[in-house]
């Protein structure tokens, strides 16, 4: 591979699986044969580990566990904030100012050091840093393709097709997204996907990577094997 690749991903809310739908593209990538790592540039809600003395994010570890390139924990996540709630809340508490060019920077540096970079966003598209930004203005800094999770459950059609509306105004490429089976109660969950992909393909061009199955233990080597990960390379190849 000539150039190495990269995404961002985010979701139509928070808790909906980016990061098991993260774990499990990181997991594809490396059964295509390439060297996969993973950011999680923003965590809100740490803890400190009594094994390491280290403060630890649980999205960030799972990251870790699944990518084949690990990063330093600094270059992973530049933002860990300790408390678990809305970034620039917790940041303003903190002391922290959220700014964007360390996070380009880190980015930069993974770049260089794997075949593919997932970058994994906090809550939704849309989510504060501060008064004025939001992690929107992060994806437009990073100048990602954005896949976009699409948690299945009541509301997910109207929340997917406004995410895909936000992303598309913001000039950025939508590049396919994952339905995440989190309610395997819902009803109609075949016709709301259907429903979606049709939307999302027609008017912005983004197909259906797969749909994640509801595992219990979670498995991102076995929810891998559900996408299309060589279309998704292939796509990502194309704009690189």
């Amino acid at each position: 591979m000539s150039a190495p690749l990269s995404l961002f991903v985010t979701g139509t809310d928070t808790e909906i699986g980016k990061t098991f739908v993260s774990c499990a593209l990181l997991r594809g990538f490396a059964r295509a044969g390439l060297s996969a790592t993973a950011m999680k540039p923003i965590a809100a809600g740490a803890y400190l580990s009594a094994e390491d003395g280290l403060w630890h994010n649980d999205d960030a570890d799972q990251l870790d566990a699944a990518a084949g390139a690990i990063l330093p924990p600094d270059l992973r996540t530049p933002y860990l904030l300790k408390a678990p709630a809305a970034p620039h809340i917790v940041a303003a508490q903190e002391g922290v100012t959220l700014e964007l060019g360390p996070i380009v920077a880190c980015h930069r540096e993974a770049m260089r050091r794997a075949d593919v970079v997932v970058v994994e966003g906090v809550g939704g598209f849309i989510v504060p840093l501060d008064d004025e930004r939001d992690t929107a203005d992060l994806a437009v800094a990073l100048g990602l393709p954005v896949l976009l999770v699409v948690g299945m459950r009541l509301g997910c059609i109207n929340h997917a097709l406004l995410t895909a509306e936000a992303i598309a105004a913001r000039g950025l490429c939508l590049i396919g997204w994952v339905a995440n089976i989190v309610d395997p109660a819902m009803r109609f969950i075949d016709e709301n996907i259907d429903t979606v992909r049709v939307r999302l393909q027609r008017e912005y061009g983004a197909p259906l990577i797969g749909t994640a199955p509801r595992l219990e233990p979670p498995s991102p080597d076995q929810a891998s094997t559900q996408l299309d990960i060589a279309g998704l390379i292939h796509a990502l190849q194309a704009r690189a």
